[in-house]
């Protein structure tokens, strides 16, 4: 059986097709897609979109997409810490 396979956005998650050369098909024309941003419709959101879509058969495309997730996750740490202390601050 074949497994089902998602991508998280927030808290949305869009389902994938099972077979890899299709999902790899449809990363890469997102990010051709993205390439032509300036016209209408078509826009730069794509490319990261694509590269999400291709980070689940490509192991390159995997690390990179994880190193930004941990960095936006100590990010949004780091501000919470900031904002609790702030908060604090001002009792």
């Amino acid at each position: 059986m074949t497994r089902k396979h998602t991508i998280r956005l927030g808290k949305y998650r869009l389902p994938l097709p099972g077979s890899s050369i299709v999902r790899m098909f449809i990363g890469l024309i997102l990010i051709l897609g993205g390439c032509l941003g300036f016209l209408p419709v078509l826009g730069f959101w794509m490319v990261p979109l694509g590269l999400m879509v291709l980070s689940i058969d490509l192991p390159i495309v995997r690390r990179g997409r994880r190193r930004i997730e941990v960095w936006w996750g100590n990010r949004r740490k780091a501000q919470a810490v900031k904002r609790a202390a702030k908060a604090r601050k001002e009792k």
